[in-house]
């Protein structure tokens, strides 16, 4: 018998689902059911967690000019 399940429904590109499943490989409270490539079914109560997490992440991935010039 199906039962249902509370979630956010979460639609990313493919990169953003992969660091949501890395997040989530920590945790294993988060994603309730990868849905495709580019959605998602997670806990609702997550989803601001979510949303630190990911610009936590995304913040150490862009390219300052500025920071070399500071360091000679």
């Amino acid at each position: 018998m199906p039962r249902a399940r509370k979630g956010a429904l979460v639609q990313c590109d493919p990169s953003i689902k992969a660091l949501i499943v890395q997040i989530d490989a920590n945790r294993n409270d988060i994603i309730l059911e990868e849905l495709d490539d580019t959605h998602l079914l997670i806990d609702p109560t997550k989803v601001d967690f979510i949303k630190t997490e990911l610009n936590r992440l995304l913040s150490q991935n862009i390219y300052d000019p500025l920071d070399e010039e500071d360091n000679p």
